[in-house]
């Protein structure tokens, strides 16, 4: 189990795994842009960490900075969320060579699930059943 997790992401999915941290006994750190500086919200967080300006691109999107807000605090986990860094493999694969557990799939199988064409290839070479549509992308 983790000690304490970096919630990567903002709102209502930041809340809720927050509550879940609480409720297994982990302790969670919320991360916020200058925009997202509500304290009613960012209470709800063991430990909370500004990451940048209002622009996602230059905060929650932002690795490095995601990355240096999750090491600075001890985080030993990352859990991005759904949305901004959630599907890009590149931040999977960042945070485990930081020494950071990324809670989601591993960037492998991001890279190859993500993509959907590279997807019904793998699902149809495994036998599976898949609904009609094209083989290649249109």
């Amino acid at each position: 189990m983790f000690r304490k997790v970096l919630i990567a992401n903002r709102g209502e999915i930041a809340l809720r795994v927050a509550r879940t941290c609480r409720e297994l006994g982990v302790k969670s750190v919320g991360v916020c842009s200058t925009a997202d500086r509500d304290p009613r919200t960012l209470r709800h967080f063991d430990e909370v960490v500004h990451i940048g300006p209002p622009s996602a691109r230059r905060s929650y999107q932002h690795i490095p900075a995601v990355i240096e807000a999750a090491l600075k605090t001890g985080a030993d986990a990352v859990h991005p969320g759904y949305g901004f860094l959630s599907e890009d493999p590149d931040f999977a694969e960042v945070c485990v060579e930081s020494g950071l557990t990324f809670i989601g799939p591993d960037a492998d199988q991001m890279a190859v699930l993500g993509d959907k064409s590279s997807a019904r290839k793998l699902m149809r070479g495994a036998g599976l059943p898949l609904l009609p549509g094209s083989v290649e992308p249109i």
